[in-house]
């Protein structure tokens, strides 16, 4: 059987790869605008710090003081150092609790924000963007990835913050101490450095592919159980297993490469850590022995070699979460530079629709991801208040003429004007906002018939929501639901039948009253009945606007002002049902095959 989903471990989509300091230079933004946050967070951090600094200094005077070498110790010695300490230790309490509550809130203020941003942008992406990319990945990109970038904005300043003044604040200790200890310690650093950033070019990768996986994962999912129904119908649940399972051996396949250079990258630093840990012994015994260092600085420089290896086991810790962050803001960014191709030019005025005549002057069109040619060179004139329908064969550009009018896309050449007013110059709502589109697939939200039907005009009052759907002949199945119009409709309008939700659909454009109206395949779906009387309902809507209306059944539109008839050359013939079968041309042929068929 073909396959329907592919699943792969690389990037897709021509998605390219961010340099890291790309991506911190144009995050940081999000972080200033948080910035007084920010501050007291590190503010706070460089108190905890403090705090696990002064130990090894406590433990040096205790020390020397029991050795003799600096002054005697005293019960009041003791007693002082331990009140210090456990005075350091509730600053460092305060501290903490600060740094892991507002920290972290913080960082979620940073993905609120980001996930507007993705969210607005997607808003003004052409259907060409949509017909390329999964539901499911861009779902992931503005929810899961953008979850760690909340633990990002957090940790990443701090940690470093944190490591930098540990670093620094321990060298010069250590080096006061013994410089020549401290150089032979330090040196393993700089290769430590080099090692850590050549595996995490790995992490960075697999943690990317990781999340596209779990991107085609969720389409997959979404899919498939969105067509449950078809999958029941054709007891195709061994298939739809099959392919999970394909997909998710795939994505167990890149996680395993993410854990292993995960533990690459841990083993790297352990075996650092030893190493520094052996010149500790080695050095410092052979001190002791020539008496260079004394015990108690001794113990306060293995403790603040403790303090600085776990500084940078806690950066290696973090170096994880340090790339699902910055993966998360290169999926986001992503995003953010997919050009929007359809947008309001500078100047753009608000389109005003007085009689709602419509004219395709010299109008082509192909569609920019395939370049497939469907208009060339059109000439139309919609005269105000027409009725005109259009039909022809498949692949005629009659959906894309409809598409055009409301800048679904954008001409490829030529000009669509509206009561003389060219649509590339006014702007997206204002043109939109003139416009009422009843479609084959009807698309419900999940909610009540009340919130789908005001979706036509939000703020509408509950007597003009139930004058739309009377308008629209719903008010027949509404009044015997036992909830009315505060029905819940599920999923899509799950719960209703395909001729309920179209005359929805027709009530939602009959509440917004636009001045063009725009009917693409509205009953080709509907049994009989349901046809009828949403064919009414139409008809009640079209009265006084100019309408434009695409039909595959030609019985809908013989009442039609006007009938174009299209195929792959553009406009084969024009006039009335009555003039179009005298001609016996292309539409006389096209009425007796579906009086055959019927």
């Amino acid at each position: 059987m073909k396959r329907l989903f592919k699943f792969t471990d690389g990037l897709a989509n021509g998605q390219q790869t961010y340099r890291s300091g790309t991506l911190i230079r144009r995050f940081l933004p999000y972080l200033y605008k948080y910035r007084g946050l920010l501050a007291l967070d590190l503010f706070f951090a460089s108190l905890t710090t403090l705090c696990d600094i002064a130990l090894p200094v406590i433990m040096r005077r205790l020390t020397n003081s029991a050795l003799g070498n600096a002054d005697p110790l005293t019960v009041q010695l003791v007693v002082q150092l331990a009140v210090l300490y456990v005075a350091l230790r509730l600053v460092d309490a305060g501290a903490n609790f600060y740094m892991q509550s507002q920290g972290h809130i913080m960082g979620v203020y940073i993905e609120t924000d980001m996930r507007r941003a993705a969210f607005d942008h997607l808003q003004r992406l052409s259907g060409t963007y949509y017909s390329n990319h999964k539901i499911g990945q861009i779902m992931g990109r503005i929810t899961n990835d953008l979850f760690d970038v909340t633990e990002f904005a957090h940790h990443c300043p701090e940690e470093f913050f944190i490591a930098t003044i540990k670093i620094v604040v321990s060298f010069v200790i250590l080096a006061k101490t013994s410089l020549l200890l401290t150089v032979l310690i330090f040196m393993w650093l700089p290769l430590m450095f080099f090692v850590s950033v050549k595996i995490n070019h790995w992490l960075r990768a697999t943690q990317k592919a990781q999340r596209f996986q779990v991107g085609e994962l969720n389409a997959a999912i979404e899919e498939s159980l969105l067509g449950e129904r078809v999958v029941k119908a054709f007891t195709a649940e061994e298939e739809e297993k099959r392919k999970f399972e394909e997909g998710n051996l795939q994505f167990q396949k890149i996680k395993k490469k993410s854990y292993y250079a995960m533990a690459t990258f841990g083993t790297s630093t352990r075996l650092f850590d030893g190493l520094m840990y052996s010149v500790v012994i080695i050095a410092g015994g052979l001190f002791l022995i020539y008496k260079i260092i004394s015990a108690g600085d001794l113990v306060a420089y293995i403790l603040y070699v403790s303090t600085l290896i776990a500084t940078i086991r806690r950066i290696v810790e973090f170096t994880e979460q340090f790339q699902r962050g910055m993966t998360g803001i290169e999926r986001f960014y992503e995003i953010l530079d997919t050009p929007i191709e359809i947008q309001d030019q500078p100047d753009a005025g608000t389109l005003s629709v007085t009689d709602g005549a419509i004219t395709f002057d010299h109008v082509y069109f192909e569609y920019p991801d395939d370049h497939n040619k469907v208009l060339r060179d059109l000439n139309l004139e919609i005269k105000p208040g027409e009725n005109l329908a259009i039909v022809g064969a498949s692949g005629g550009g009659k959906t894309t003429i409809c598409n055009l009018i409301p800048r679904f896309y954008d001409l490829t050449d030529g000009r669509i004007l509206i009561d003389g007013q060219d649509i590339k110059t006014v702007t997206l709502q204002s043109l939109r906002e003139s416009i009422g589109m009843v479609q084959q697939d009807v698309y419900l939200f999940s909610g009540t018939i009340r919130d789908n039907i005001a979706y036509g005009r939000p703020g509408a009052t509950d007597e003009e929501i139930l004058e739309a759907a009377h308008l629209a002949g719903a008010d027949e199945f509404i009044d015997k639901l036992e909830n009315g119009i505060d029905t819940y409709v599920g999923e899509r309008g799950v719960k209703l039948s395909g001729g309920q939700k179209q005359r929805l659909s027709i009530a939602r454009v009959f509440l917004k009253n636009p001045r063009i109206l725009i009917l693409d395949e509205a009953t080709s779906a509907l049994d009989n009945e349901s046809e009828l009387l949403v064919t009414k309902s139409l008809k009640d809507l079209a009265k006084g606007r100019t309408t434009l209306t695409i039909a595959h059944r030609l019985t809908t539109v013989q009442d039609a002002d006007r009938i174009l008839v299209l195929d792959k050359n553009g406009i084969e013939e024009e006039g009335t049902h009555e003039e179009l079968l005298a001609k016996e041309g292309m539409y006389y042929r096209l009425w007796n095959r579906m009086a055959e068929l019927d």
